[in-house]
């Protein structure tokens, strides 16, 4: 892929930058840089190496779902400004 003027600065728009010409210059030695690499990598065999999502192993830490008892409704509704039919009874927000 080429890097030219035009292309830094269609990519900038997209980013909504606005780039000096010194600014532009350095950002297209960069993105050739990049591109130049990913080359190299794009040439490695993969063939036989597992894809991987991360570089170190992870395991799932949540707990299993169990069912524990709860709060008595009484309790909860207790402290409640207003309540209707067991359940907190809160102000119209949409009309």
């Amino acid at each position: 892929m080429q890097i030219n003027d035009e292309l830094i600065s269609y990519v900038a728009s997209l980013a909504r930058l606005s780039l000096t010409e010194a600014e532009k210059e350095k950002t297209k030695k960069e993105l050739g840089s990049i591109l130049n690499y990913m080359d190299i990598l794009n040439g490695l065999d993969t063939q036989g190496i597992e894809p991987m999502s991360h570089v170190l192993p992870l395991h799932n830490v949540f707990r299993e779902d169990e069912v524990k008892a709860s709060y008595p409704r009484e309790e909860l509704l207790a402290n409640a400004p207003d309540e209707e039919d067991g359940a907190f009874r809160v102000p119209k927000t949409l009309e």
